[in-house]
């Protein structure tokens, strides 16, 4: 059994405010199979390709 990889970005003082989206159900899947095959949690996977965004426009990533 693989381990998924969570977030390991230090938490604040609680949790972070929750985000909402609505996607697809085959939107969905993708993203949980793409995630899966690198071993991720779907927000996870979401938070990294949206930090490796903000690199790439010159953003650094504060979370």
């Amino acid at each position: 059994m693989s381990i998924i990889e969570r977030d390991k970005v230090p938490k604040g003082s609680g949790r972070s405010p929750m985000f909402n989206v609505r996607l697809s159900p085959e939107l969905k899947a993708q993203f949980e199979t793409a995630a899966a095959a690198e071993n991720m949690s779907l927000g996870n996977w979401l938070k990294t390709l949206g930090r490796k965004e903000l690199e790439r426009l010159g953003i650094e990533p504060k979370g």
